[in-house]
């Protein structure tokens, strides 16, 4: 029977809910469910998880306080091999694309990264070639290490909590070293967790498009706020925002494309959206493709009045 280790993500003392996902997809292969919780003062972290894993192991250390993929993968290697794991699990979000091949080589583990489906308890289905094709990997080793998209799966359900219990660690030494973590603070929501993105592109000429025409829709849809890769090299937004093959996968009930020709690789991160509506005044944009609703107009006549009925409509 298979045995299940997740890797719990947090930020700010609170649990990342794509951790969820990994949950949800080692739950599709059954046997017991374990979760480790590595920093300090992760107590209301594994709390959170405690619900949905049959027992939380915390490990906390001052090693361990700032999220190093060196020490955070030793740790998470040991507490695989002590518990006789057959699965590591974690979500495909950047920290874990940073620590969980560094867990698998650990191992001496094959991998299987950004699954988007579970076939058994060794074959997983992936987004290859930016979503062109779904490729199928087989792990063939005992130990095996699992990357979850979390658009891809749905939380489960929570249950009675599961025992929480604390580990010995030792994050040994290593050649990392923290220096500083700059966050985008923004009072909108998340974007890999928002219900509605608004995303803008090139074609809307400059950061001041982004100010005039996108964050006044965001706002009325209390949305959060997306960005092409061009954008986003160019310097006019946060690379936080960006969304695609190389930036944020996101799947929210509506995803608003202004401007965004739909490159593929902006695509990749997209195309999973519940109803996709774009606005471009190229009728052979290629996002039009995907798009649910098309919209064939100038962005700086149609957003603004489109925002301006959004706002008349909520009084």
């Amino acid at each position: 029977m298979a045995t299940h280790l997740i890797v719990v993500e947090h930020s700010a003392g609170k649990l990342v809910k794509a951790t969820l996902a990994a949950v949800a997809a080692a739950q599709k292969v059954g046997g017991d469910i374990y979760a480790v919780v590595l920093g300090q003062g992760v107590a209301g972290v594994a709390a959170e998880i405690a619900p949905y894993v049959k027992k939380v192991q915390v490990g906390e250390h001052e090693g361990l306080k700032d999220r190093l993929a060196q020490p955070w993968a030793k740790v998470i290697a040991d507490a695989a091999t002590g518990a006789g794991i057959t699965h590591v699990w974690g979500a495909a979000t950047g920290a874990g694309k940073d620590l969980l091949p560094r867990v698998a080589a650990r191992l001496n583990a094959g991998m299987a990264s950004d699954i988007s489906a579970v076939v058994d308890d060794r074959t997983f289905k992936r987004p290859m070639w930016a979503g062109n094709i779904t490729g199928t990997v087989e792990i063939t080793t005992a130990k095996k290490v699992v990357s979850v998209r979390p658009t891809e799966f749905t939380p489960p359900a929570p249950g009675a909590a599961g025992e929480i219990g604390s580990i010995d660690v030792d994050p040994g030494v290593s050649k990392m070293s923290w220096v500083k973590f700059d966050a985008v603070v923004s009072d909108r929501p998340a974007l890999s967790d928002a219900r509605v993105v608004v995303s803008g592109g090139r074609g809307l000429k400059g950061p001041e498009g982004f100010k005039t025409i996108i964050e006044p829709l965001a706002d009325a849809l209390g949305a959060a706020i997306g960005a092409s890769r061009a954008v986003c090299d160019a310097g006019w937004v946060p690379n936080d925002w960006q969304v695609g093959q190389t930036g944020k996968v996101v799947a929210p009930e509506l995803y608003i494309a202004v401007g965004i020709s739909g490159a593929i690789q902006h695509v990749a991160g997209m195309k999973g959206s519940k109803c996709i509506v774009a606005i471009n005044k190229e009728p052979e944009a290629p996002i039009f493709q995907i798009a649910d609703y098309g919209l064939v107009a100038d962005l700086f006549k149609v957003v603004p009045e489109l925002t301006a009925a959004i706002k008349a409509s909520r009084g």
